[in-house]
């Protein structure tokens, strides 16, 4: 191979794992040829509009402000996006089944992804990485068996529970941490950070931990953080309890909780000088939002509903109790409040706590908080900008079975818009080092902890790690927070990690990962792996960029350059058909 030849490949290469991120994500009409493929320099920019040049981008705000603006982070995130990648779903419909939705949709060839791959797109977006079991199971039942069991995690057996029971202080209580480990370790939240990992490469409900991690990121409580003995049992009983039950239900669980209380410094609030925190909070990132219309006086009136939440916190004084709920009626505000349309006469303190609750009630209930929560969901789903029309129709659904979020991601699916959202959606960098571990087929190995605990480290350099984001609002949730060239190298050195060394995971070598036969060529062995680890065959011509990157020929017979299967392997997952969903 030549220098001029061995160059052209590696910025081919760099437009598949880089340029395309950004331009492919939503235009879908990017890169479409191999001369430009091959031509592109790294820093080529997005394709501009048929009608006018590509907008600058906006800066980004770091969260939305009272004085107006976007609702959400992630919206306000992405209007960093250039005009050109700001392409959007087709509106839909509602289906009765999840079949018909997908045979309603209207999918358009891309260069990356064709037209008929419905159940691929499926597992790409309804798990983390589609493992060779979850494409025999979805063959098997058909797209409506396959997400029935998936709404219904509790029937699908678990294989692979040691990957998160072999941490004992995984999702711990108050009380067994402080009886397992020294007083302010990070123990506690660490081995529920990695059970966490462990959870999203192997279990079998994976819908189920895709909706966890939605909302472990909307009631947002960080770790490891100063809830050292509180936050394990936070994600047990408030995020993982009612993740697919009401949110009602997990919003007045989250508001009794001793990790939101302290995170949010409502044990600190007293009747006659209130802390605004948690008050402020609640409004803007749990429930209503900006567009719920609220001021600054209803801040103040939800701070006074909420004195009196706490918790007991004094380890010295109260080891016996502490980390346990209390509510403290002499800290709790007395007179009447309003807050938008909820009013009471807040008449006593010993009612204050019954006050909240039917506080809480109303806000879960809001219609605001029916459209922030419906596209929330409809992000993760469908696309960094969904229409409003989907979050309306979501919104609905999830006012009509009283908050419920089950039947709200059941309603995802049931729309023609998931299905027409073909590679619309961006992994961030946490959902790429677990979808590769999941397609790359790793297993638990002789030492599953050390393998978790080592991937877990990698991702804190990759910036994205459980529960990891210490600001409230949670990990923002769409492309633009997650683009940048160092940013790109780290998901790159991750696949490669995977590849030669393993994170000490038990894993298939990479010739290894599709049947080599003795005459396959190169190029057939590319289509068969990237069939396998994408759910779709790669292009001609980005086969043969991937191939050169790999020093290898579409001729070659595979079995004679088998050592250079890992290289092919790591520039497919390098690719944007693997980082785009």
């Amino acid at each position: 191979m030549t220098e001029s030849s061995t160059s052209a490949s590696r910025r081919a290469l760099l437009g598949l794992g880089g340029v395309a991120a950004l331009s492919a994500l939503a235009s879908q009409a990017s890169a479409a040829s191999a001369a430009p493929l091959a031509a592109a320099p790294a820093s080529a920019p997005a394709p501009a509009s048929a009608s006018r040049p590509p907008a600058s981008p906006r800066a980004v705000a770091f969260r939305p402000m009272l004085g107006g603006g976007p609702s959400t982070a992630d919206e306000s995130a992405a209007l960093g996006m250039p005009a050109a990648a700001a392409a959007e779903v087709p509106v839909g419909k509602q289906y009765t089944t999840f079949r018909a939705a997908a045979l309603a949709a209207r999918r358009t060839p891309t260069p990356l992804f064709d037209a008929g791959t419905a159940k691929s797109h499926l597992l790409r977006r309804a798990t983390f990485g589609p493992r060779a079991k979850d494409v025999a199971d979805l063959k098997k039942l058909g797209i409506d068996g396959w997400l029935e069991r998936q709404l219904n995690p509790t029937k699908i057996a678990q294989t692979d529970a040691a990957a998160w029971t072999s941490f004992p202080l995984a999702f711990g209580s108050s009380a067994k941490i402080l009886a397992n480990s020294k007083d302010y370790s990070w123990d506690g939240m660490l081995q529920t950070c990695y059970a966490a990992l462990g959870l999203q490469v192997f279990s079998n409900r994976q819908l189920f931990e895709i909706t966890v991690d939605i909302f472990a990121n909307h009631l947002h409580v960080p770790m490891p953080g100063e809830q050292w003995a509180t936050g394990p049992d936070y994600l047990k009983n408030v995020i993982r309890k009612h993740a697919f039950g009401k949110y009602s239900s997990m919003l007045r669980a989250a508001m009794k909780h001793p990790a939101m209380l302290s995170y949010l410094n409502n044990d600190e609030s007293r009747k006659a000088h209130v802390n605004e925190n948690l008050g402020r909070e609640l409004l803007e990132l749990h429930t209503v939002g900006i567009a719920g219309g609220y001021t600054e006086d209803d801040v103040k009136n939800s701070a006074r509903i909420l004195s009196g939440r706490s918790w007991e916190g004094w380890l010295e004084r109260y080891r016996s109790t502490y980390g346990q709920y209390r509510y403290k009626a002499n800290d709790h505000y007395v007179g009447a409040v309003k807050v938008l349309g909820f009013t009471h006469e807040n008449a006593s303190a010993s009612g204050g706590e019954a006050v909240g609750d039917a506080y809480l009630d109303y806000l879960a209930r809001h219609p605001a908080t029916a459209q922030k929560i419906a596209r929330k969901i409809a992000v993760r789903f469908v696309s960094d900008s969904p229409s409003s029309d989907l979050v309306n129709r979501l919104a609905a659904v999830y006012l009509k079975h009283d908050t419920d979020i089950r039947q709200v991601v059941r309603a995802v699916f049931l729309s023609s818009d998931f299905w027409s959202a073909t590679g619309m959606r961006m992994r961030r960098p946490l959902e790429d080092a677990v979808g590769a571990a999941r397609v790359l087929g790793v297993t638990r190995g002789t030492d599953v902890k050390k393998a978790l605990s080592h991937l877990y480290w990698s991702l804190n350099e990759s910036g994205q790690t459980p529960y990891g984001w210490m600001p409230p609002n949670g990990y923002p949730d769409v492309a633009a927070a997650w683009l940048g060239a160092g940013a790109m190298i780290s998901r790159w050195n991750v696949h490669r990690n995977f590849i030669w060394w393993g994170y000490a995971f038990g894993r298939t070598e990479a010739h290894k990962l599709v049947t080599q036969t003795t005459t396959m060529t190169a190029d057939a062995w590319l289509r068969a792996i990237s069939t396998k680890l994408l759910g779709v065959p790669m292009s001609e011509a980005h086969r043969r960029a991937v191939l050169a990157g790999a020093d290898l020929r579409p001729g070659d017979v595979m079995r004679s350059h088998w050592w250079k299967s890992g290289r092919a392997v790591a520039l497919v997952l390098d690719s944007p058909y693997f980082q785009l969903r």
